[in-house]
């Protein structure tokens, strides 16, 4: 049996469930603020970021979300859906797809961090964070009108659609807790594509959370 330790709100460590879902891979799900003094995220790794997997053998713990994610889709390869098309060139299209998505989060993140600076909050750090955020929204949209609504890459279900997915539910999350963006209403076809990943099990059983914060951050 695997564990997978999340933050409740975390797109990255939302990726890895959408994935071990997908493939039929049982799994225990441990929630954590990774931020607070009583997280045991350094006991498992040294960056002290999540997600991370657990295994029960004995085996090292492994983390970073693009790396389970690696890790799931070569590692059960023939379980499930592939999630990775099989051309080299097709491979790359969703890795880069999962290097724009990531950075958003990332940004977003910076973001809200920074809004809980107070007067110490730098504006021009801000609108920096959220220009990424905005223009990886703007190529996302430019991406789903070329592949018509459907699956990004060679119209398959992948880990592409998978990042682009929880990348949008997390700015979905920001939205309409914070009202930092508003991305629905300018890019409807962007919007309709994420409707119908949200519409898959996996996201309907992995929608995202926000946690209160009772420690200091930033």
């Amino acid at each position: 049996m695997l564990t997978l330790i999340s933050a409740t709100p975390s797109p990255y460590a939302r990726k890895n469930r959408i994935a071990l879902i997908e493939k039929g891979i049982p799994f225990d799900l441990k929630s954590e603020i990774p931020w607070h003094s009583t997280t045991e995220t350094p006991k498992y790794n040294p960056l002290e970021k999540l997600p991370i997997l657990i295994f029960d053998d004995g085996r090292a713990p492994i983390y970073e979300s693009w790396y389970i994610q690696e890790y799931i889709v070569q590692k059960y390869r023939g379980k499930g859906p592939d999630l990775m098309p099989g051309s080299l060139d097709d491979q790359l299209q969703v890795r880069q797809i999962q290097v724009l998505a990531d950075g958003a989060c990332d940004a977003m993140s910076l973001v809200f961090f920074e809004t809980g600076r107070g007067e110490l909050l730098s504006k021009e750090w801000l609108d920096r964070q959220l220009r990424k955020v905005n223009g990886v929204i703007k190529a996302m949209d430019e991406l789903v009108q070329k592949t018509q609504g459907k699956f990004l890459v060679c119209d398959e279900f992948s880990v592409a659609d998978i990042a682009v997915g929880a990348m949008l539910g997390m700015m979905d999350m920001v939205e309409t807790k914070f009202g930092l963006i508003h991305w629905k209403e300018q890019y409807p076809e962007l919007n309709k594509y994420w409707e119908m990943l949200e519409s898959r099990d996996s996201f309907r059983e992995t929608q995202p959370v926000m946690f209160e914060l009772t420690e200091k951050v930033a």
